[in-house]
């Protein structure tokens, strides 16, 4: 049975016409043009015909600034649709071992018309994005330690619970710099991972062995690297990772967070901000005496003494398992 063609809205038709308007005004220019070539061949063209080349140049000029930025548009518009649709779709088929993810479309409506306190992207919502983040990653490449080398190692970045913060930074940022493309098309959102993923990395390390004197991971040996802190291999890594948090795990994660009532997930997420600001601060303390006792230097107060007793170096190497020390 032949699929009924559904008729396409005025709107639309109304711009195929135009585009169609366009293509033969612009042949029709083109023949106009041919009048001038043959003058302009003349030793001395007049200052006349001159003066029109000039004027036809310049409106040429701007009717092309006008059809770029309308194709430019038109193409965004086409993609958004095109992107909507297919999330829609998409998030209706059920599957037996795991859902597909809401479409963000869904998420946008439900955040406006319940007025939630983590509505679009808000402070709150990258708040807990952060703290689901820097949990996942870590849980995320336990798993993979395991499967990969067979035992279970610290991949933590803070030294209360299984948070790296770098991971939570990178949800955060990723967010921020995909959330505007959450409705377009996967391309969009695999080309800011990509970018602003190499960009959080390269970062984070050059700001650790700035501060810290310390270095998580060193990429020297793997090919198409940039000073160790990047390669190409994990900026592609990014880049799938940028359209399946926008696309995949960012929805799902929001769905839950709608789930939240207003008055407590505003107080969950203070406690998890304070909870947070506290292991940074603890965090950062703890591992520069670190590097001081791997310098060979004694603790000269007692607040050093009291931070060797409660961080010796066994705990810091069970819980910075990678952290390598960099020569100043």
């Amino acid at each position: 049975m032949p699929q009924e063609v559904l008729p396409v809205p005025e709107q639309q038709l109304q711009l195929e016409r135009i585009t169609e308007e366009l293509l033969s005004a612009v042949d029709s220019t083109r023949q106009s043009c041919q009048n001038y070539y043959g003058e302009l061949a003349q030793d001395t063209p007049t200052p006349e015909l001159e003066h029109t080349v000039q004027s036809a140049v310049g409106s040429l000029k701007r009717a092309a600034a006008n059809l770029t930025q309308a194709l430019q548009e038109t193409l965004e518009v086409e993609d958004e649709l095109r992107a909507r649709y297919k999330d829609l779709r998409k998030s209706k088929v059920r599957k037996w071992y795991l859902p597909n993810p809401p479409a963000n479309a869904e998420i946008d409506l439900k955040e406006q018309t319940t007025h939630h306190f983590a509505q679009g992207n808000n402070l709150y919502k990258l708040l807990l994005v952060c703290f689901v983040g820097s949990f996942a990653g870590v849980v995320s490449e336990l798993i993979w330690c395991l499967i990969k080398n067979g035992y279970l190692e610290s991949r933590s970045g803070l030294v209360y619970g299984p948070f790296n913060l770098l991971y939570g930074a990178g949800a955060v940022v990723l967010t921020m710099a995909l959330y505007k493309y959450r409705n377009r098309g996967k391309w969009l959102s695999f080309l800011g991972g990509f970018l602003v993923g190499s960009v959080l990395e390269y970062l984070c390390s050059w700001g650790q062995e700035l501060i810290l004197g310390t270095r998580s991971w060193d990429y020297t040996g793997v090919p198409f690297n940039l000073n160790g802190r990047i390669c190409l291999l994990y900026s592609l890594f990014w880049g799938v990772l940028g359209v399946v948090w926008i696309k995949d795990l960012y929805p799902r994660m929001s769905k839950w967070i709608l789930k939240v009532p207003n008055k407590l997930g505003k107080a969950l997420t203070v406690a998890f901000t304070v909870f947070f600001a506290v292991n940074i601060a603890v965090t950062c303390v703890s591992v520069y005496r670190w590097t001081d006792r791997v310098a060979g230097n004694e603790a000269d107060s007692p607040f050093w003494e009291f931070v060797d007793e409660r961080f010796p170096d066994e705990r810091m190497e069970k819980i910075f398992a990678n952290m390598v020390f960099v020569e100043q």
